[in-house]
């Protein structure tokens, strides 16, 4: 059993994990996640890591409820314990003294780069963060990233604080000012696509991770498939981050759909296990 030192909601249907996974947490770098599998009938989860401390021997992950999976796992408690967790998987992020770098992210996808944006920050780059939301009450890991961030954007859709609008509005302003050397995005697909778009007129290398297409995390299943660069490959395994400016966007975000009818099934008529059961109810209500 792997147990939850600390668990904590973060905004409406995100919630953070500190579990202890010594071993895991000696051998993690930066970019690579983990999977976790709550309990003996649960589906396997990929899932990026937030944050790690090798001396205390634990991780960081945020779930964002999405579906009935991810609803499985909040239902744990402080105390509780996952019953299996497996990693470090994928590879790592390379990291280098760009110049100026900046980090795009959105939703729980900036909990998802705080590690990549640290680590940005202590290879000497002048970061800039921008991150997105939809309203102010959904704002994540601003504290964290402002502490590792020169400067720090937040940018909510409906204007309810920071600066209004998206991402890539901010993002294009800090195109148009000389100097952005690389930009690395996490998030949203349709957000890291924006991003992508936004930047290639530019010529700004930049990098998005795919950690959304991730399924069975260790490239026996295929659903990770993506086209890079007119090429195959598995964001489990030769990623999960790859060039932006070659990614089939499209391909990706018409294989994010693939499974979302049999996602409200599970989430409607799933099994009749004691935790889940007060969720499948709330679920049906709405």
């Amino acid at each position: 059993m792997f147990k939850i030192v600390e668990r904590r909601q973060l905004a409406e249907a995100t919630h953070l994990f500190r579990i202890e996974a010594p071993d895991i947490a000696r051998a993690h770098q930066v970019g690579q996640f983990i999977i976790v599998h709550a309990s003996e009938h649960s589906e396997r989860l990929p899932l990026s890591v937030a944050d790690v401390d090798p001396q205390a021997g634990t991780l960081t992950i945020v779930v964002q409820v999405l579906g009935h999976s991810s609803q499985e796992l909040t239902l744990f408690e402080q105390g509780e314990g996952f019953r299996d967790v497996v990693g470090p998987l994928g590879q790592p992020t390379h990291i280098e003294n760009f110049g100026q770098a900046a980090f795009v992210g959105g939703g729980v996808g900036c909990a998802a780069g705080f590690l990549m944006a640290k680590a940005l920050k202590a290879a000497g780059n002048y970061v800039t963060s921008i991150i997105g939301f939809r309203t102010k009450e959904l704002i994540i890991f601003e504290d964290e990233l402002r502490q590792i961030s020169d400067e720090l954007l937040v940018t909510t859709d409906d204007g309810s604080y920071g600066k209004p609008g998206l991402v890539t509005e901010a993002l294009s302003e800090a195109l148009d000012a000389p100097g952005l050397d690389f930009v690395l995005t996490v998030g949203p697909v349709p957000m890291m696509a924006a991003v992508a778009h936004t930047t290639e007129p530019y010529g700004v290398k930049t990098v998005a991770s795919l950690n959304p297409i991730m399924v069975d995390g260790t490239g026996m299943c295929g659903a990770c498939r993506v086209t890079v660069g007119g090429e195959t490959r598995f964001a489990c395994v030769d990623g999960p981050e790859f060039d932006a400016h070659q990614v089939d966007f499209d391909e990706l975000a018409a294989r994010l759909k693939m499974y979302s009818g049999q996602e409200r099934e599970a989430m409607a008529h799933g099994p009749h296990d004691c935790k889940l059961d007060p969720v499948i109810d709330k679920f049906n209500e709405g």
